[in-house]
Order: C-alpha cells, then structure tokens, then sequence
C-alpha cells in the first residue's frame, strides 16, 4: 500500500470508533487535510455503499500532533431510506480537534449543470508542490503544480493536482484522496489578496472551518484543477471560494474554507 493510502485507511478500535496513522513528524502540527480525510473514511465506515458523501463540514478546534494517532468516535445521526447522517469527533490523547457532520445519498435521477472553461495546461507547468512547507504530505505520491493571476480582489490561485499512484477504482478512495489534498493552504489566497503568504509566516494563519460539496464522483489520478478565490475577509478572518474541475471541465465538488489572517503580535520591546 502506498504512503497516501495509508494515510487515509482508518481502523476500528473500538463500537463506532476508528483510528488514524499518525502522518509525523513527531511535534509538527498535524496537517488539516488529513483531519478532514480520515473523519470522513470513518463517517464513511458507517454508511452502506450505495449511498456516496455528499457533503461534509468540519470544525477544526485545536491543533494536534502529526506523531501520534487519531480517534474518531462517529455517531450515528440519521439513516434512511436514500440518505444518511453521520457526526464525527476527532480525538487526541483525550482532547478534541474536530468535530464534522458528513452527510450521503444515494444517486437519484434529476438534472444536471456545472462545466467550466478549463484554462492552462498542468502539464506545461514546473512541478511546484504546495503553496508552503507540508512535511507530513508524501510528495513523492503526489503531483501538485499552481499558477496565481491577478492581485488584489482579483487574484486567482489555479492549483493542479494528481495522485502518482495506483488508486484502483473505489470512488470512495479518489473522493478521500481528494478531500486530503484540497485542504493544502487553501485558505492561502486570502492572503495573497493583501500581498501575503502563508510561507512568508507574517501572520497568524490557518483553517478554521471547512465545507466540501460532493457534486460527482472524479478520478484522483487524472489531472484535477483546483480554482480559488476569496471574496472576503475581516476581523482576522478570510474566506476561501474553490471549485474543484475535472480535466473535462466538469465542476466535480465545490469547497468554502474559513481560516486566520490575523497580524501577529509583536515581539515584546526587551528594552521596555
């Protein structure tokens, strides 16, 4: 199994529990994506297969430790006949750090839009990596390129990204993998705004909420663009438009990120 698959399989431990790999190293803060993809592989073990996620929403609370393991208690809100509900917390050493709901239906008939012009070739571009440092993520399994347009209200973050390993064909794997890699600084464009970074590290930044709409299955080893946007921000706080494409063009989830933007204090006058 690969490093990517593994970081994504939970395991049971214990009635409705399920436990995370730790992604290390030991005393980095534990990368938000992988929060977000194991809580819903767990909601997920829960649920029959028929009925695929639609939607999840995750809280992140505290920040927690990328060396050691996760638990994720998923309570059981909601079964029907064509949907279910599922509610998760994640735990370390007793502390919570996220809280979810995750919903799932079945696929009913009914009509169908959103396709976008796909602009720019992956292919063409350097193989960049994320928008910042990400030691917990095996980029050696994944292929991530990005280009920035505009600047100010205007700016634009189109991020490319693939797995490079074998998947197989579960759509549950190319959905988890996706849910994975979105989350990676993607609440950097509300920086970027203001002429910032999340890299350069001159404020306090980070996930706070985040929401994911499922809309189609797509396939986590073929190109997928990631188009961000971010219509607003105050009181230390950004939001983060994005749409997830496939190479075809079809709008296969869209994603809103909350997170910090917040002026880091300044460092205390040793003189004063």
């Amino acid at each position: 199994m690969s490093v990517l698959l593994e970081l994504l399989d939970v395991a049971a431990v214990g009635e409705d529990t399920w436990r995370g790999r730790a992604s290390g190293p030991e005393g980095k803060r534990a990368y938000g994506g992988q929060l977000v993809a194991q809580s819903l592989a767990a909601a997920a073990r829960t649920v029959e297969p028929a009925k695929a996620p639609t939607a999840l929403h995750l809280q992140f609370l505290r920040g927690g430790d990328a060396g050691d393991t996760v638990d994720y208690r998923v309570t059981r809100v909601f079964d029907g006949r064509t949907a279910a509900s599922r509610r998760v917390d994640a735990t370390q050493q007793g502390r919570l750090l996220t809280t979810a709901t995750v919903s799932f239906a079945a696929p009913l008939p009914g009509p169908e839009h959103g396709r976008r012009e796909v602009l720019g070739d992956p292919d063409a571009l350097p193989r960049t990596g994320p928008a910042g440092p990400a030691p917990s993520m095996p980029l050696g399994e994944l292929d991530i390129r990005l280009t920035d347009e505009g600047a100010g209200e205007g700016f634009v973050r189109r991020l490319w990204w693939r797995a490079a390993v074998d998947l197989g064909d579960d759509p549950l794997v190319h959905t988890l993998v996706a849910a994975y890699v979105t989350d990676v600084y993607l609440i950097d464009p509300a920086l970027q705004v203001h002429g910032h970074s999340m890299r350069s590290r001159t404020h306090r930044s980070g996930t706070t909420d985040s929401s994911m709409w499922f809309h189609r299955t797509l396939r986590a080893d073929d190109w997928n663009l990631l188009e961000c946007r971010s219509p607003a921000g105050g009181r230390g706080r950004g939001v983060v438009t994005a749409s997830l494409i496939g190479r075809d063009g079809v709008v296969a989830a869209t994603l809103v990120q909350e997170g910090l933007i917040a002026e880091r204090e300044p460092a205390p006058d040793p003189a004063g």
